[in-house]
C-alpha cells in the first residue's frame, strides 16, 4: 500500500441509462479511470422543500486528485440534475499498482497530473 493522491465522486443519476451515459463520456474524456454503476438505489432526500423518495442509480467514479475539478465541471455540464451530486471522497491508500493505473488512465498527453 502507497500514500494516495486518487480520489472516489459519487454522483447520483436519475436512471441507468443516464448513468451509463455518463461513465463512457467521463472515462472517454479521461477524467475518471473506471466508473462503477449501482442500478438500484433509493434516495429519500429534502428538495424544494418536499420529502422526495426516488429510485436511483448510483456512479461511483475512480480519479486521480488532480482530475477531480475537472471530473465536477464536466458532471454539471452533462448531468440532467438542476444540482448534481458529485462528491469526492479522497483515497488514502491503495495498492501501488493500481493507483499508478488510475493517474495514467487520467493523464492527459502533455499536461502534468
Amino acid at each position: 500500500m502507497s500514500r494516495s493522491s486518487a480520489s472516489f465522486v459519487f454522483v447520483t443519476a436519475p436512471n441507468v441509462d443516464v448513468a451509463a451515459t455518463l461513465a463512457h463520456r467521463l472515462v472517454e474524456e479521461r477524467l475518471c479511470a473506471c466508473a462503477n454503476l449501482i442500478p438500484s438505489v433509493r434516495s429519500i432526500y429534502r428538495w424544494k422543500g418536499a420529502i422526495s423518495d426516488e429510485m436511483e442509480a448510483l456512479l461511483v467514479l475512480k480519479t486521480s486528485a488532480p482530475r477531480v475539478a475537472a471530473l465536477q465541471a464536466r458532471i454539471g455540464e452533462l448531468h440532467p440534475y438542476e444540482v448534481p451530486e458529485a462528491l469526492e471522497v479522497p483515497v488514502e491508500s491503495g495498492p501501488a499498482a493500481y493507483l499508478q493505473w488510475l493517474s495514467e488512465s487520467t493523464r492527459v498527453e502533455g499536461v502534468c497530473p
